[in-house]
This record gives C-alpha cells, structure tokens and sequence, in this order.
C-alpha cells in the first residue's frame, strides 16, 4: 500500500481516508493515489484519488482533497 498523505493537516493512512469519504468503515482498500483534478471547492490541486470495497458487492472510487472538507465518489 502506499504510504500515509496528509489530509486537512493530519495523517491519514489508506483505511482512514477511504472512512473519511465513505463516513463509515469499509472493507478493503486499495492505494493512495494523485487524482489528475482540481478540487471545485477551494481551486487546490492537491487532491487524491482511492478506490475502496465499502461491501461486498460495492466497488467505489473516492477523491478527497487535501485542504478542504470537499469529497465525493463514482456513485
């Protein structure tokens, strides 16, 4: 997996930050990655991309930014 980021200022590591966009914990979670896009809330490039299994049958991609409250999924 890859290693921790820094979300608003804390270190997150995969599992949490798949809990911070999901609001709930999940199942299995893959790496943290660069997301190619600009967060439409603050205008900050910093924002990551994870995919993650919040059930069995769910596979869901998440992006976060790393400034701000902003997050949302491929739902």
């Amino acid at each position: 997996m890859a290693e921790n980021r820094v979300v608003q200022g804390r270190m997150v590591t995969p599992p949490a930050l798949a809990e911070l966009i999901e609001g709930d914990a999940v199942m299995e979670v893959d790496s943290i990655e660069d997301a190619d896009q600009t967060c439409p809330d603050c205008g900050g490039e910093d924002v990551l991309e994870i995919v993650y299994m919040p059930s069995v049958t769910e596979l869901v991609t998440g992006w976060k930014c790393q400034d701000c409250d902003w997050a949302e999924t491929d739902r």
